[in-house]
């Protein structure tokens, strides 16, 4: 008993020697005065849901440095981007990275995204890099066209000449999930075909970011719950997105049955180009191919998702600017110059639409925390302060997009002229978004993202009257806003009126 009572009180006093020289270090940099001692503030941000509305009053309050844990800065001026993201930075991902490891068979699968390893990194990134190319990318598009048309053909069930209520949140999901399938493994995921999340597989993505949103602020707790050794005799402690991604692998096992496999549009999906890749290359593990089609349907569904419904919802609370990009349409489609299912090259002769869909991802970006980083060797300045090696730093997407100086004094405001001024202004805020990270950890698949969003919300708003119900409350876990975006749908009239 009396080894107890003194081992508990050793704990007690190396956790406060360790606490004092934390709070000690970065006894300038402002913030709560709690944080300073304790994660548990952060936790608590987390799990609210509104991290993000708490770190942009922080920013405000205390400036450019915010101190949101005893090791932990955020940073909120966007001139330190390079410093911390730029491809030259030696910055590694935090311990924040390991807890979104999904489990599978008691192991964790490290992914692009969520891998710490920098070697790690570019060995997966590689063999498959060219593949999430622009350019590689539009040979995808009709699996997009394919699911788009299944898309509006179930939107047309559920809307008549009156308007009809639709839950259009969850419909974006379903839509970016079985797109997801379409292009990675030549078929729909079954969301949009039954309606629903099939096999819980957005509930689980959904439950991985929430988890990790909270648990990260504090991730050695990660090591006491998902990634506990004794976790791995749950049934339940596999991933149902790993499950599913290695079902799809098992599927087409054999090279030979790969080589001679083309989809119905006479393409490679992206499971097929992977086994390649391995193929090509059999010192590639067999999990990389795990890896990367997980990373698909987790990262690139759910992301493009959120940025779907924060342009519509914009568009519709602005009615100026949806008028604007009607006119840009309307002109375009008399002009002959747009096709019922909008492509890619015809969204890029759309400058309002392109500044819209910038002014949203700057204003409700996906990610709700800061991307955070591990100071390296030697230290590092940032706002003027030096901070020694081991000290965790990153910037939150929604405060850095709201910087007045590059932005403009209305910076919190949705106005997407601002995009459409002289080339130097527009090229320094693109380079100071964080929509999808920033240097050589950039989001690989945000390029499918944009294929989807750049076809699919010209197409949505040429052909239906769209009315916001009520109001939509932003809650944001990680990468999870609120799943519901209530709209009055009508189907536009045969004489393409103009919605005022």
């Amino acid at each position: 008993m009396i080894l107890l009572v003194a081992v508990f009180l050793c704990g007690l006093i190396y956790l406060g020697v360790l606490t004092y020289r934390s709070w000690v270090r970065y006894q300038k940099v402002p913030g709560p005065i709690v944080a300073a001692i304790s994660n548990l503030p952060r936790l608590r941000w987390a799990w609210s849901g509104g991290a993000h509305h708490v770190h942009m009053q922080l920013h405000d309050k205390y400036g450019s440095l915010v101190r949101l844990g005893p090791n932990c800065i955020s940073v909120g001026d966007p001139k330190e981007i390079q410093k911390i993201y730029g491809t030259g930075a030696k910055h590694k991902k935090s311990d924040f990275y390991k807890v979104m490891q999904p489990m599978s068979r008691g192991k964790a699968i490290q992914g692009l995204f969520n891998t710490q390893d920098d070697e790690l990194h570019r060995a997966m990134k590689r063999p498959i890099a060219n593949i999430y190319t622009i350019f590689s990318l539009v040979e995808f598009e009709p699996h997009v066209d394919t699911t788009i048309r299944f898309f509006l053909r179930k939107l047309d069930e559920r809307t008549t000449k009156h308007a009809s209520l639709v839950d259009l949140g969850t419909w974006l999901q379903w839509f970016a999930f079985d797109v997801m399938g379409e292009i990675t493994f030549s078929k729909r995921l079954g969301f949009l075909d039954e309606a629903r999340d099939v096999d819980g597989i957005m509930d689980s993505i959904q439950k991985v970011f929430k988890y990790a949103s909270m648990i990260g602020q504090i991730p050695w707790l990660d090591n006491l719950w998902a990634k506990n050794p004794l976790a791995r005799f749950l049934p339940e402690n596999s991933s149902p997105i790993v499950a599913f991604a290695l079902a799809r692998a098992r599927e087409r096992s054999n090279i030979n049955e790969v080589e001679k496999t083309t989809t119905h549009h006479n393409t490679e999906d992206f499971m097929t180009r992977f086994l390649k890749a391995k193929h090509k290359n059999p010192a590639i593990p067999d999990w990389f191919v795990t890896a990367w089609a997980t990373s698909n349907v987790l990262a690139g569904s759910d992301t493009t998702a959120i940025m779907m419904r924060a342009i519509i919802h914009f568009l519709i609370r602005h009615l100026d600017s949806l008028a604007k990009l009607m006119e840009e349409l309307s002109q375009a489609h008399c002009e002959g110059r747009l096709s019922d299912i909008v492509t890619w090259n015809e969204s890029r002769s759309l400058p309002y639409l392109d500044a819209c869909i910038k002014e949203a991802g700057r204003l409700h970006p996906v990610i709700g925390l800061p991307l955070e980083r591990v100071v390296p060797k030697g230290g590092v300045e940032l706002c003027g302060q030096h901070f020694e090696e081991g000290t965790i730093v990153g910037m939150n997407p929604w405060v850095v997009h709201r910087d007045k100086e590059v932005f403009g004094d209305d910076a919190d405001e949705f106005v997407p002229e601002r995009w459409l001024v002289d080339r130097e202004r527009r090229v320094k805020m693109e380079r100071c978004l964080l929509t999808f990270g920033a240097g050589r950890r950039t989001c690989l698949g945000k390029n499918i993202s944009y294929l989807e969003i750049y076809k699919l919300i010209p197409t949505l708003f040429w052909k239906y009257k769209m009315t916001l119900e009520g109001d939509w409350n932003v809650v944001n876990h990680w990468m999870v806003a609120q799943t519901g975006l209530n709209v009055w749908m009508t189907p536009r009239s045969c004489d393409r009126e103009i919605q005022s």
